[in-house]
């Protein structure tokens, strides 16, 4: 034992007893010789040995790692260390200036000041009792100096006042720096003191005020953020239960320390809970060994009383301590063990101390089961409330470009994806097409350009097998196989651990399907794949809806016949372009048109040949304007357009276009082929009125008088206005 105690002592102040002994070379004088100049081989050695230990002592410093705190406890040695290393240190740097003012001219060298700034660095950096040796020595090396002085009487003003810029420049940078890193060091521990209290009361408020909160008043948060927002509330809560507990257990059996040891799961291990102690000895390990008394109340599932042990046999001990007698009670929750509560003191303990060990047991367990339960209905909660948010977010789709992208958010309500995508079965062609995609701006998984858009027939892929069983794939949401292909061999999901392809079903028949797929790993669990099936049930609902609702909405706004917008539709079109141009000071026209002799084609043709005739029109019409122009069926034969910022001008060369391009046109029938014309009125916004009915009826004008004057013809307002006038007068 006491060889153990010297070799660590040497280890440890071998640096400061040589730093220590160059110190003593420099008080000696040994190194005076070089203030004349002719330093001798010894100085020169003497020198460069200092020069050595500075360097030496410099690089230990920087490498030096200060021993555990149980380590410092068990040794007097290892606890100095720390102070051993700085004053090693500073006694370099002492022995080395003194080297430099030597050869550089005695007292009077210009390198003096450097032994101020050596005794403020190290009185600022170093701990306090290595500060105080290292000015203590260059006092005493100043006196040294002053006792070797040919003439001392002559030279010891100058000593006292080196004396005092040493103690007042350690003095100065120890009053401000340390007084401020000091400082600094309080405010920095009292504010991190705030903080970890601050969360810890977050934590325990949480799954009380939070659960109180309706789901639009608590702040937005992904689903892993919610569990461990819960699991942090549900540790705190736990882990104030249990140290009251402890604390309550230690007043009442006098107890020495108080402790709850969890195993883990391979059942080898404790970890070390919580612990209530009036012993510095208490290890600061979190797991400890299962070993002596305590493995054998895990192996008995009894308590285990002891009137006397050694502290090596409390594993939470991890210096030597004074232990009287031992009790650890077993932890049980149902049929699992699940950890143990002991304690020890001086005297031994009783039934009746054994008694209040398992009352507190069962408190213990009792309040982890509580929070256990309140997790659960608190994710349960959440859950609920995600799923309702995303069914109704999909009840006010109606479009189906409203419905894939309230799908997407929809399943981010319920789990956090990096790729999404949506793809619509066609059962007549029996073809698949990717309709939609979402991917997170950080996620590589996919090339969306190619999978956007993409094509395909039936295959051996998962989107069409999920299609023809109807039926969720893979089973476990997990991507086993990275070449497994999900629509073509061509697309490929790179680093994908998780996937899952939903079928959209509607009416028991699959019009779709799902696809979901994320690079972390389990993230599509039971109850998630159970959640999304059932949004995806309703995704396919509502699609099947849009598709009903579009086509509701092409009947209401659109002509049977010639598919283009019809009267009603035309009308609240064409007041929203008057009131856009009147805004933006634009000017519009509108033609009315129709076929001439549309009658008489009917009556020798027949009708379906006269349809014919307006569809073909209508197509013409359509061919020669914009697409934000309007285009509308405005009552039998006739037609009307709207043109958005274009003036007379342009609106007359449009309709005499057109009016070209049909008489161009070639109709087949029974009695043989034919031709037709058409006949226009054109009428300018607003300078040929500034509101619709005025404008419908001077185009309705101006078409009669194309009639009147001969069809076939292209009339403006201004033309039936100058006509008039001209027969008035």
């Amino acid at each position: 034992m006491k060889a153990s105690v010297f070799r660590r002592a040497a280890r440890v102040g071998a640096g400061a007893a040589v730093a220590s002994t160059a110190l003593l070379a420099v008080a000696a004088g040994l190194l005076d010789g070089a203030s004349a100049g002719v330093p001798a081989a010894s100085h020169v050695a003497l020198t460069g040995g200092i020069l050595a230990l500075v360097i030496a002592s410099v690089a230990g410093r920087l490498e030096f790692e200060e021993p555990s705190a149980r380590a410092q406890r068990v040794s007097f040695w290892l606890r100095s260390a720390p102070t051993l290393i700085d004053v090693q240190l500073g006694f370099a740097l002492l022995a080395g200036v003194h080297a430099a003012v030597a050869t550089t001219g005695g007292a009077d060298s210009p390198l003096y000041p450097l032994l101020y700034g050596v005794v403020a660095f190290v009185a600022t950096f170093s701990s306090r009792r290595a500060a105080l040796a290292v000015v203590a020595a260059a006092v005493a090396l100043e006196l040294a100096a002053l006792l070797r002085a040919p003439a001392p009487q002559a030279a010891w003003v100058a000593t006292v006042v080196r004396c005092a810029f040493i103690v007042a420049a350690a003095g100065a940078h120890s009053l401000f720096l340390r007084g401020l890193v000091a400082r600094q060091r309080r405010r920095h521990e009292d504010r991190l003191r705030a903080e970890v209290s601050a969360l810890r009361q977050e934590a325990r408020d949480y799954r009380l005020i939070s659960a109180a909160l309706t789901p639009d008043s608590r702040a937005p948060r992904s689903r892993a953020e919610e569990e461990r927002k819960l699991a942090e509330g549900a540790v705190e809560s736990v882990r104030a239960s249990v140290f009251y507990t402890l604390g309550l257990i230690k007043r009442s059996l006098e107890a020495r320390t108080c402790a709850l040891l969890w195993l883990d799961a391979s059942g080898e291990q404790l970890k070390l809970k919580e612990v209530v102690s009036e012993s510095d000895a208490v290890t600061e390990r979190r797991a400890v060994p299962l070993a002596g008394a305590l493995r054998a109340i895990v192996r008995d599932g009894k308590a285990l009383t002891l009137p006397s042990v050694k502290w090596t046999q409390l594993p939470y001990y991890e210096i030597e301590q004074e232990v009287g007698a031992f009790v650890g009670v077993p932890v049980v929750d149902g049929a699992h063990l699940r950890g143990i509560l002991c304690a020890d003191r001086s005297h031994a303990f009783d039934e009746r101390d054994v008694a209040i060990l398992n009352g507190a047991t069962e408190q213990i367990i009792r309040a982890v089961q509580s929070e256990q339960v309140f997790q659960a209905v608190e994710r349960g909660k959440y859950e609920m409330e995600r799923f309702y948010r995303a069914s109704e977010m999909l009840c006010r789709a109606l479009t189906l470009e409203q419905v894939m992208e309230t799908a997407f958010d929809a399943a981010a309500q319920m789990v956090d994806y990096d790729v999404a995508a949506i793809a619509l079965y066609d059962r007549s062609s029996r073809k698949h097409r990717v309709s939609r995609v979402r991917t997170r701006e950080d996620a590589r998984l996919v090339d969306v350009d190619r999978l956007d858009g993409l094509e395909f027939r039936e295959n051996a892929g998962l989107a069409s097998m999920v299609v023809k069983n109807k039926h969720y794939l893979p089973a476990t949401g997990v991507l086993r196989d990275q070449t497994t292909p999900i629509y073509t061999k061509k697309i490929k999901l790179r680093d994908a651990e998780s996937l899952l392809v939903l079928p959209l079903l509607c009416a028991d028949e699959a019009v779709g399907t799902f696809t979901l797929a994320s690079r972390r790993p389990r993230q599509f669990g039971k109850d998630v794949r159970e959640m999304l099936g059932i949004i995806a049930n309703q995704v396919g609902v509502s699609l099947q809806n849009a598709k009903m609702y579009k086509k509701m909405e092409t009947m209401a706004t659109t002509d049977g016949l010639t598919g283009l917008t019809n009267h009603r539709a035309f009308q609240e079109r064409f007041g929203d372009l008057l009131a856009r141009a009147a805004r933006h000071g634009h000017a519009a026209s509108i033609i009315l048109t129709d076929v001439d002799h549309f009658k008489k084609v009917n009556d020798t043709y027949g009708h379906p040949v006269g349809d014919e005739v307006l569809r073909r029109v209508a197509r013409v019409l359509g061919d020669n304007v914009r697409k934000i122009d309007i285009v509308a069926r405005y009552g039998g034969e006739e037609f009307v357009i709207v043109l958005e910022a274009t003036g007379l001008d342009g609106a007359v060369q449009i309709a005499d276009r057109i009016r070209q391009d049909i008489a161009r046109q070639t109709f087949e029938s029974d009695q043989g082929s034919f031709s037709c014309t058409m006949s226009f009125g054109v009428a300018e916004f607003p300078a040929d009125g500034d509101d619709r009915e005025a404008l419908i009826e001077h185009a309705d004008c101006a078409l009669y008088h194309a009639k009147e004057s001969g069809r076939n013809r292209v009339v403006s307002w201004r033309e039936f206005e100058a006509a008039r006038s001209k027969r008035a007068s």
